[in-house]
């Protein structure tokens, strides 16, 4: 009996040595990390799929029925303006042009003749008048004709890259058939589509009269090396997707973007005075963030509060928060509501600079 009262001391001694170490060490770890939220002027970048094209990208179709005899240029290859590119079979329209030119080689010897008849009042000046118009219908004809064979060389309207070829040489033609592309890719437009709220949030902030510049990350995830400049938008919301276009122009002096490209535009938007939380200090309850308030006496207080936008480790809170609230940015799973805590208050400025350093890592 005497060595079970023993043991039993023993077992007391131990348990208080045990509950003495699990005592220092939840003293160890009250006490507790908070900061305030600091309000400042900041620019959030928000992100949109877009679509880029080039500021003039043509078809280039045939204006005549013919065969394709020559091709001067090749897919991909810089033209100038003016520059001739495809020829079509001129051979009838080269015939029908000397006819048209002979024809009216011959009004213009029956209108002189006639003119000199008239001038010694042989014939009416009914005649000379007759034999005007048969001169200016047959220079119309010849007009046309030269037309005509005009329309069987296609030429470049501007400099550009040609595109696709759809058609090869010896090709018959029917009069509008796509022969290539011609793209003007010296500027590019890129389109992209804001969502209702975000153009409410964007317009109140930002004058329409001076449109910012906007940043294109290309769909290898790097930005393209130029800014570029919001020149429209457009005047309707599609009421099926509830978004309005946006058009930003980018110079493209190295040529690096082609039509048909996608990316992303980082379109800047201004929110002045606006109050800043760690990340880190907000936790989830059914959709829903909350932060943890410490009250004067060093109470948990569990708060709702409203993101309306986002920064890497940062959120930007529209309601719920204040300037001079104390929030729990450490151990939030260790407490709950209500509960009393120690706590150390650490600078704002403290708690970005360890932000920043994990995000470098």
């Amino acid at each position: 009996m005497r060595k079970i009262i023993i043991l039993a001391g023993y077992a007391v001694v131990f348990a208080l040595a045990s509950c003495g170490a699990k005592h220092e060490q939840v003293e160890h770890e009250s006490t507790y990390l908070v900061t305030n939220p600091v309000q400042k002027d900041t620019i959030v970048y928000e992100e949109y799929v877009s679509q880029i094209h080039s500021i003039q990208h043509i078809e280039l179709r045939a204006l005549e029925k013919g065969y394709l005899q020559n091709v001067f240029v090749d897919e991909g290859q810089h033209v100038k303006k003016g520059q001739l590119m495809f020829r079509i079979m001129p051979l009838i329209y080269e015939a029908e042009m000397q006819k048209a030119k002979a024809e009216a080689s011959f009004a213009e010897i029956e209108y002189l003749n006639t003119k000199s008849l008239a001038d010694s009042n042989i014939v009416s000046s009914n005649e000379l008048a007759l034999a005007k118009a048969q001169l200016d219908k047959a220079n119309a004809e010849l007009s046309l004709a030269q037309a005509h064979l005009g329309f069987t060389e296609i030429r470049a309207p501007f400099d550009g890259i040609m595109g696709r070829f759809h058609v090869r040489l010896g090709s018959l033609l029917d009069e509008g058939e796509l022969l290539a592309t011609l793209s003007d890719n010296s500027d590019m437009w890129v389109y992209f589509n804001v969502p209702e709220a975000q153009y409410l949030d964007f317009v109140s902030t930002t004058s329409l009269d001076s449109l910012p510049e906007v940043y294109l990350h290309m769909a290898n995830q790097r930005p393209f090396d130029t800014p570029g400049i919001i020149t429209t938008i457009e005047s309707d919301f599609n009421n099926e997707t509830g978004n309005i276009a946006f058009r930003a122009t980018f110079p493209n002096k190295k040529g690096i973007l082609r039509h048909g490209e996608t990316g992303n535009i980082q379109l800047p938007v201004h929110f002045p005075d606006a109050l800043l939380i760690p990340q880190k200090a907000t936790f989830e309850v059914l959709d829903k963030k909350f932060v943890f308030v410490v009250n004067e006496d060093g109470v948990l207080e569990s708060r709702e509060i409203s993101i309306v936008a986002e920064l890497p480790h940062l959120y930007l809170v529209s309601s719920g928060l204040d300037t001079n609230d104390k929030i729990l940015i450490e151990g939030l799973r260790k407490v709950v509501n209500g509960q009393k805590i120690e706590f150390e208050v650490v600078d704002h400025d403290e708690v970005m600079s360890e932000l920043n350093g994990l995000h470098a890592e």
